[in-house]
């Protein structure tokens, strides 16, 4: 049962947490530029705004597409916080971001095809290294079950710091932080043209913004499982890891595409493969 108890938890939970989060990275981003920034509770009162909106759609089919995004995005969660297979929480991770592609699509305007667009490469980018990650964690912990890999003793962060490394920088694409802010933004200077969602509002945008929070809380999640060892350590650097992040956001303007796809595979890559081949070499190709 404590399964099914933690997935629910997180359903629970999670968009609090997420709403939390991002009314703390609104806060921070503020302080660095210099101004005082909205209440800390101003996620939850923009959320709620959107759902007292008139449902306004430009095709029937994007109300459909724009649940599903949220209904797999939790999914993907509950699994993690269940312990279940880590390759099966990609998937659902994965499915949910094609179903929001897909609303974008079904849209008219060539502002949401864009969008669509540079939402398929940034899905292109950071996948490799997502994977990379459970297959480094596997090859460390001899499980793909998140449960497994918890209970762990062995400190993973240890075995793959070129890993993490990795995992930072597509955490970066993930969060929809410049430099790879390239399908939308959460900022100020795109609420005219927001790229994916510009064709999305009221309850649907809702939606939308609740599905970041239960990501946010699943992408954080695993920078958790690299420190899981020391649960006190691994809160310190989800910390540490959110507020780089943040650095990274307000110091970087944004980059093209090309850049993102070169960033994410050949560096963020190239140090997640030479982090696993160095590993098996110095173990005599004989893993833990």
């Amino acid at each position: 049962m404590i399964p099914i108890v933690n997935a629910i938890i997180y359903i629970l939970l999670a968009p609090i947490i997420g709403g939390l989060v991002a009314g703390i990275d609104r806060k921070v981003t503020a302080r660095m530029q210099g101004r005082v920034g909205p209440p800390l509770l101003q996620p939850f009162y923009d959320v709620g705004k959107l759902f007292e909106k008139e449902t306004v759609v430009v095709t029937i089919s994007q109300n459909f597409h724009v649940l599903s995004y949220l209904v797999f995005m939790a999914v993907s969660g509950a699994l993690f916080f269940s312990g279940g297979d880590f390759l099966l929480v990609i998937f659902a991770f994965t499915l949910s971001h094609i179903f929001l592609v897909l609303g974008a699509y079904s849209s008219y305007s060539p502002y949401s095809h864009v969008g669509a667009e540079r939402e398929l490469i940034q899905i292109i980018a950071y996948e490799p290294m997502i994977i990379l990650t459970a297959v480094g964690m596997y090859l460390v912990t001899q499980s793909f079950n998140i449960s497994d890999i918890i209970a762990s003793s062995v400190p993973v962060i240890m075995y793959l710091p070129g890993v993490f490394v990795g995992y930072l920088m597509v955490l970066t694409i993930k969060l929809r932080k410049s430099p790879f802010d390239l399908s939308t933004s959460h900022h100020a200077h795109q609420e005219i043209v927001k790229g994916v969602t510009t064709d999305f509002s009221g309850p649907n945008l809702a939606k939308i913004e609740i599905a970041h929070w239960y990501e946010y809380v699943v992408l954080l999640g695993v920078v958790y499982l690299f420190f899981g060892f020391n649960p006190i350590i691994a809160i310190a650097a989800i910390i540490i890891a959110y507020f780089l992040e943040i650095v990274i956001d307000n110091t970087f303007s944004r980059a093209k595409w090309q850049m993102t796809l070169k960033t994410a595979w050949l560096i963020a890559g190239a140090i997640g493969i030479v982090n696993l081949a160095t590993l098996y070499y110095l173990r005599g190709g004989v893993w833990l």
